[in-house]
């Protein structure tokens, strides 16, 4: 069978990338072992401004026109809405972010995405204030996943399967089982670790444990930023987190990781009724050295592609990236530079 995309991995970037792929009229069939996935325990959070400094996101004036432009899209057709968009409350926690928040206000390319300081909010006490935030929100990465597989299945664009590196051939033509693919896209997240083309990419991988709980009490519809995040899905249910762990590369939760984050909720929010019993979820960011996502052909096998390292931001920046390679395969439009693998080609030489 001759299509014109493989795509290995129907996470967050390889959903939304079969998706754009597939409007465009490219005949596609991904590939997913129905294991592991760390977009489907991911928050999907977006928020344009973040760190301890209080940074706007890279390119973010372009990802978030288009990832919500992207996400609306996706609704339409399943009828459902995915992107749910919440004001944030930034804890500051000591005078220094008070003072660089401050900055930030006076600063005319951070108004769109924060309004003021107000000295408190309701359950919430801090010294230093809290900033709102805006044009945040949270993705329902779940249900998206799950509708998207249901579409790629009613057409015949999804194997259920695990991929082993030796059953691809590049040669005398590119193919994986009885398919011959134009290219094979590989959108494993932190599995491509271990894929034998693109193992020298940096990557620095982080578990993240979250937890989903419910609560009698009412919970205000505001996202939380405390250096851990708390999101509102409902009146009294939330989900928490997220841990950051590079050393236990495993997908166990942990108990060191329940007791951190339900102390950090309850150290900022003392008024909040703690839940008596909580789910646990882990996922394996992939994360890359430069903050920067990993896209492109490979340096000696063009018809082999990646798309990965999107991290803790994928929600806001994979749709904007979508586009950016899929011009890239169409029409031979250059990636942006400072997402291209060939940063790092020098690294495949040595």
């Amino acid at each position: 069978m001759e299509i014109d995309y493989l795509i290995i991995g129907q996470g967050l970037a390889g959903s939304l990338l079969a998706w754009e792929l597939i409007q465009r009229q490219k005949k596609v069939i991904v590939v997913d072992n129905n294991k592991e996935n760390a977009s489907l325990v991911a928050a999907g959070l977006i928020n344009p401004v973040t760190g301890m400094r209080l940074v706007k996101s890279a390119r973010v004036d372009a990802l978030l026109p288009k990832a919500i432009e992207f996400y609306q899209q996706l609704s339409a057709y399943f009828q459902q809405t995915f992107y749910i968009e919440k004001p944030m409350l930034r804890i500051l926690r000591n005078n220094k972010e008070l003072v660089t928040c401050k900055k930030r206000l006076q600063n005319s390319d951070y108004q769109s995405y924060i309004s003021e300081i107000i000295p408190s909010a309701s359950l919430i006490t801090t010294p230093f204030g809290i900033l709102k935030q805006q044009k945040t929100g949270y993705l329902l990465t779940k249900p998206l996943l799950e509708d998207l597989k249901n579409y790629f299945v009613s057409i015949h664009a999804y194997i259920q399967a695990g991929i082993k590196y030796n059953d691809i051939a590049l040669t005398p033509h590119l193919h994986w089982r009885n398919i011959r693919p134009k290219k094979i896209i590989f959108c494993e997240g932190y599995l491509a670790c271990n894929n034998p083309w693109f193992s020298w990419l940096p990557f620095q991988l982080a578990k993240g444990e979250i937890i989903s709980a419910t609560t009698t009490q009412f919970i205000p519809q505001n996202i939380l930023n405390y250096g851990h995040w708390f999101i509102p899905l409902n009146s009294h249910q939330f989900r928490t987190g997220a841990t950051f762990d590079s050393v236990n590369l495993n997908l166990a939760p942990t108990k060191t990781a329940k007791e951190t984050l339900l102390a950090s909720l309850h150290q900022v929010y003392p008024g909040f009724s703690m839940p008596s019993t909580c789910a646990q979820q882990t996922g394996i960011r992939p994360t890359t050295l430069d903050k920067q996502p990993f896209i492109g052909n490979h340096p000696k096998h063009p018809e082999l592609v990646i798309f990965n390292g999107f991290g803790a931001k994928g929600s806001l920046q994979i749709p904007w990236y979508c586009h950016c390679l899929a011009d890239s395969l169409l029409y031979n439009l250059a990636i942006p530079q400072h997402s291209n693998i060939l940063r790092y080609n020098q690294m495949l030489r040595q």
